[in-house]
């Protein structure tokens, strides 16, 4: 079954738009850890959510070479490889 393009366009619905946003957050997740391993590439990403809350990925090389900054961590979730 093929889908039709999706128009880019803000969800009005609240619940639909952070179900949207969720999903779509596990699936860049996702890809930025693939494409880590895959490549052998350094990656970090770093998503906020619309209430501010973080999420972050890096690879475990690039991990090593930062800091992590100093503040709150209560709002934060981390991936890393």
């Amino acid at each position: 079954m093929v889908r039709g393009k999706t128009e880019i366009k803000r969800i009005e619905n609240a619940t639909s738009r952070q179900v949207t946003f969720s999903k779509r957050r596990n699936g860049l997740l996702k890809k930025a850890f693939e494409l880590s391993v895959l490549c052998d590439a350094e990656v970090a990403l770093i998503v906020f959510s619309p209430r501010g809350k973080l999420y972050e990925f890096s690879s475990s090389r690039f991990h090593r070479k930062t800091t992590k900054p100093r503040g709150d961590r209560s709002r934060t979730s981390s991936i890393q490889n």
